[in-house]
């Protein structure tokens, strides 16, 4: 069986740019990369933090981008109207989450805080049930991420999940190892 080809890459980050400035630069990078790349970068739709940042790169280096923001933050993580190739308007965040993750055929997670953390094991919990196999992968620039390491692999250790749940995340420190492991 042939592993299935990525072309669309659903990016999970931070609506904030966070303490370390690396972080931004880190994530303007990935979404050149993207771009060079000739892969589709499938995010919230906020041109702010992170994700602003990733988007606005990829858009500056002429790449392809699908954005999905639910009606109560237009305003909040965009201007007036979403601007920027194309754009879905959904009801809830839980719509959000859900065509974010269907447009794409892997997902990665940059630095970002809870709404990160929630979108990043809601599609791990997805994929210990058997409900996808597509590749998780964690952006953990500058170890911002290594704490969220090390709790799931207490939660393995103490019981709470089997070892195999670690394999369903890997675990890159720079853009250009996210890019390799989507490659692979």
């Amino acid at each position: 069986m042939s592993k299935p080809v990525i072309r669309d890459v659903c990016v999970f980050c931070g609506s904030r740019n966070g303490a370390d400035p690396g972080h931004v630069v880190a994530a303007e990078r990935f979404g050149r990369m993207l771009a060079q790349a000739g892969l589709r970068l499938v995010y919230g739709a906020g041109d702010v933090g992170m994700m602003g940042a990733v988007a606005q790169a990829a858009r500056a280096a002429g790449g392809d981008v699908f954005g999905v923001i639910p009606e109560h933050l237009i305003g909040h993580e965009t201007g007036e109207r979403p601007r920027g190739g194309n754009v879905v308007v959904t009801q809830t965040m839980h719509e959000r989450k859900k065509v974010m993750f269907m447009n794409a055929d892997a997902i990665v997670a940059l630095p970002g805080g809870p709404g990160t953390l929630d979108e990043l094991f809601e599609v791990l919990t997805w994929r210990q049930l058997g409900l996808h196999a597509k590749p998780v992968v964690l952006g953990n620039f500058g170890g911002y991420w290594d704490p969220l390491v090390e709790l799931i692999d207490g939660c393995i250790a103490g019981g709470f999940a089997d070892a195999s749940f670690r394999d369903y995340l890997t675990v890159c420190a720079s853009p250009e190892e996210v890019l390799a492991a989507l490659r692979s």
